[in-house]
């Protein structure tokens, strides 16, 4: 079977019935390797003017559920904000909306952030609001069945992601010979084909594109979860922009609407599934099983961020991502946290 980048995922304009939305208004799927989408908030037109906007970007995988719950439940409502949220390739794609000025709010891991903040970006970590052991990969040919199997062989995963620090930090592990691992970096939706027709022989990368690379792809297989063996632990963190960052009231708003999405997420798994199942175009089965690998809640340890941000920092300069180590206490912006949920913010 020969496949293309459009196989794995293939979206379309259609209206909302009533079920989904009050109102008329149409959600505009995309096609993940060519657009973007958007899901608007429908507001009563009597109480629109009053809230503040909050726009979010978003990848389409499980890790972004809470900022579908949040617009489908209208939780930022409760807290005097309106939100949306705009889908990307993924969340590191959809990080370079806040440096448009077309989002407030995205998530990714620590390479993504760290790539834009050396290049000059105002985007700030005010928390994290997922931990996996298991979203994040490796999707092998048959052929390869240990880690060793890597060696002399092509790998695949996007530059500056959580794909690509999981790759640094599992060849560190496994002591394998990194330079006779030939790199491809690729983007997330172009993994599944280029695996397929052979330019790859195995990708670093997260669901649900492991999923879907055993489904269509003869012989292929998941050879690791990035918790196996303790080496690497996914944690998402939410950036703020630099606008969100300056509006305190505004973001410490957000910050609890987003705390009461993700404890939804965690809570009411089943509801969870079907609406970010019909948002991001994955079967519902699906969602619920990738939902079960992730931990939803938001928090802002010390210990944590700072340790974690540190060693993703070494890394980058190692891969000439960034240049120069950041100025901690202006990335890191523990001070929201500490106002929307003190007890969320330890050790600062």
């Amino acid at each position: 079977m020969h496949l293309t980048e459009q196989d794995s995922h293939t979206w379309e304009e259609r209206p909302m019935d009533s079920n989904e939305r009050s109102g008329d208004m149409t959600r505009r799927m995309f096609c993940v390797s060519f657009g973007v989408g958007m899901t608007m908030l429908t507001l009563p037109a009597i109480s629109r003017a009053a809230l503040k906007k909050v726009p979010t970007s978003t990848g389409i995988d499980a890790v972004f559920a809470p900022f579908v719950v949040a617009a489908e439940r209208k939780i930022f409502e409760k807290h005097g904000l309106e939100t949306s949220y705009k889908p990307f390739d993924d969340g590191n794609v959809a990080l370079d909306a806040l440096l448009t000025g077309s989002s407030d709010i995205g998530s990714t891991s620590e390479l993504g952030g760290l790539a834009r903040w050396d290049k000059g970006a105002k985007l700030y970590v005010t928390s994290y609001g997922v931990t996996s052991r298991q979203q994040i990969g490796i999707t092998a040919r048959e052929e390869i069945k240990k880690p060793e199997d890597l060696v002399g062989k092509t790998v695949g995963f996007p530059r500056a992601s959580g794909g690509h620090y999981y790759f640094g930090r599992y060849v560190k592990h496994y002591k394998l010979p990194v330079d006779k691992i030939k790199v491809k970096n690729l983007q997330a939706p172009e993994m599944v084909a280029a695996l397929e027709r052979r330019d790859i022989d195995a990708f670093f990368l997260w669901e649900p594109w492991h999923t879907k690379a055993v489904q269509l792809v003869q012989g292929a297989h998941v050879l690791a979860r990035s918790g196996d063996d303790n080496v690497y632990i996914l944690t998402v963190y939410n950036y703020y922009s630099h606008g969100l960052i300056e509006d305190q009231p505004r973001a410490v708003a957000a910050t609890r609407a987003l705390i009461e999405a993700t404890e939804y997420c965690a809570t009411h798994q089943e509801d969870t599934a079907q609406i970010a199942a019909k948002a991001f175009r994955i079967p519902e089965a699906d969602m619920k099983l990738y939902m079960t690998r992730l931990t939803y809640r938001v928090e802002m340890p010390k210990d944590v961020v700072t340790t974690n941000f540190r060693e993703a920092a070494e890394f980058a300069q190692e891969q000439d991502i960034i240049k120069k180590t950041p100025d901690w206490n202006d990335l890191i912006r523990p001070q929201v946290m500490q106002e929307a949920a003190p007890d969320r913010a330890t050790g600062w």
